[in-house]
């Protein structure tokens, strides 16, 4: 048996690229997988995968920036499954779709309102909808994904980096507010990944000149941050909460 043997687990963009890997990696551990993606047919697809590798998964269209799609996510969750002990809140926007770089002066606001939509409102939106059958159960964990970006200061990439630095600070204040009723609430920082299915050259480039700087010189692929999530996702975290786990090869140590 699994760490995560028949707990239900939420994954939100969880369709393809880290969330998909997510998924198989809590699937493989025995959890019952919900899928949970703003791509309905490719939420189907991962679901399906897990399906004939003999896991209980479900599909579901969601946007998280959305609060009635984040209570209908956590209903039917719950309608299929009965109760759930995590959620993993890995939706945002960097990749799909693709943030612009540029200069913060040259943002727009609606740029700026977009990104934050996603990547603050939605774990806001969700953890809150989630929180509500954790706290009557009294347990669960709910792991935020921040980003390496936060502590390097990545340029170019001001409303990026500023909603991944919100998700630590939300995540300590959950950690606070929900520690009462046994829930913990953690965050892991990526660093740069490879994580698009078919990523172009300049892409590829980059994640190749990312590895030449860090402790560990290799380009970082989605299984290298499945570990952390399992982690936090399961006893082997009972009493850790509020932390921020930087998953980089090193790239950035403070």
């Amino acid at each position: 048996m699994g760490r995560l043997q028949d707990r239900v687990v939420i994954v939100t963009g969880g369709a393809q690229g880290i969330g998909r890997a997510y998924c198989q990696g809590l699937a493989r551990e025995g959890a019952k997988v919900v899928v949970a993606d703003i791509d309905e047919q490719r939420a189907g697809s991962t679901a399906r995968g897990l399906s004939d590798e003999g896991a209980q998964a479900m599909a579901l269209a969601v946007d998280v920036a959305q609060e009635h799609s984040a209570a209908d996510m956590i209903g039917a969750a719950l309608g299929r499954f009965g109760r759930i002990d995590g959620l993993v809140n890995n939706a945002a926007m960097y990749q799909r779709p693709a943030v612009r770089r540029a200069p913060f002066w040259e943002l727009t606001v609606e740029e700026w309102d977009r990104v934050m939509a996603v990547n603050v409102r939605g774990i806001f939106v969700c953890s809150r909808a989630v929180s509500e059958p954790m706290r009557e159960q009294r347990g669960g964990s709910i792991v935020n994904i921040s980003s390496g970006t936060v502590h390097s200061g990545t340029p170019m990439f001001a409303h990026y980096v500023t909603s991944k630095a919100a998700v630590i600070g939300l995540t300590r204040v959950m950690a606070r507010e929900l520690g009462d009723f046994n829930i913990r609430v953690n965050a892991i920082a990526p660093g740069y990944t490879q994580s698009l299915d078919e990523p172009g050259d300049e892409f590829l480039n980059r994640l190749r000149q990312v590895a030449t700087v860090r402790c560990l010189k290799r380009v970082q692929e989605p299984e290298d941050l499945v570990g952390a999530v399992l982690f936090f996702c399961s006893d082997d975290s009972a009493f850790i909460t509020g932390q921020t786990l930087l998953v980089d090869g090193g790239s950035s140590m403070s």
